[in-house]
């Protein structure tokens, strides 16, 4: 451990939370997959910061490379067939579904909140010394919130790896990043990636079939859907 902040790694956590906030808050479909990419580059560098040179390695291929490729699928911009490729999440729905969605949110915030007062205490890393893992709460608490209050399955997609990467960040915390703990959570980004495959196959699907509209509809049947 340190006992100060290090500038490099404060410098890493500041940005890898901006990244995080733009791609979970961001509207806009293909630059918030495209801040992805950015964010699992961030989080490589972060891993090779904390001294864990396996888990950068497979950030790199499973997070920026694969699981990038397949959000750009999801989008349609890689083989896009006769799908129409998405752009913009345009879904709206009434105050009153929008406010108990927010309610949602912060209610997760604060779990969150909660649960890792408790767990801090038995980190092997202190979050006080380490910006990353400061980063790693702040995001696993905003992913939380976004999956919560979002409504389009791709931006609860991204919420859903961003969450993954925080939940990580926290783990090294917890367990340090000793062999057995890098291979641990290298596993665990092993099966992100193939939830988020079946995630952006699954999305694709679903333009093919019912339109762009189908990934906002919450389960709702088709002609209800705003």
């Amino acid at each position: 451990m340190i006992a100060s902040f290090d500038a490099i790694e404060t410098v890493l956590a500041l940005c890898l939370t901006a990244v995080a906030l733009v791609c979970l808050f961001d509207r806009h479909l293909v630059r918030a997959c495209s801040f992805f990419v950015v964010f699992a580059s961030v989080m490589t560098l972060a891993w090779w910061q904390l001294g864990a040179p396996w888990l950068a390695a497979a950030e790199l291929v499973l997070g920026v490379v694969l699981t990038g490729l397949c959000f750009f699928y999801a989008l349609g911009r890689i083989s896009p067939g006769d799908s129409p490729p998405l752009t913009y999440d345009s879904f709206n729905e009434p105050r009153s579904r929008a406010t108990a969605r927010l309610l949602l949110a912060l209610a997760w915030l604060v779990m969150v909140g909660v649960a890792i007062r408790y767990v801090i205490a038995d980190m092997v890393y202190s979050p006080a010394e380490h910006p990353l893992l400061l980063a790693g709460v702040v995001i696993t608490a905003c992913a939380l919130a976004a999956f919560a209050l979002h409504r389009h399955l791709l931006r609860r997609l991204l919420a859903f790896n961003v969450l993954g990467s925080g939940v990580f960040m926290l783990l090294a915390g917890i367990a340090g990043t000793s062999a057995a703990a890098q291979a641990l959570i290298t596993v665990g980004l092993c099966i992100a990636w193939l939830g988020s495959m079946l995630g952006a196959l699954l999305i694709r699907q679903l333009v093919h079939l019912e339109g762009a509209d189908a990934l906002g509809r919450d389960g709702e049947p088709k002609e209800r859907a705003e």
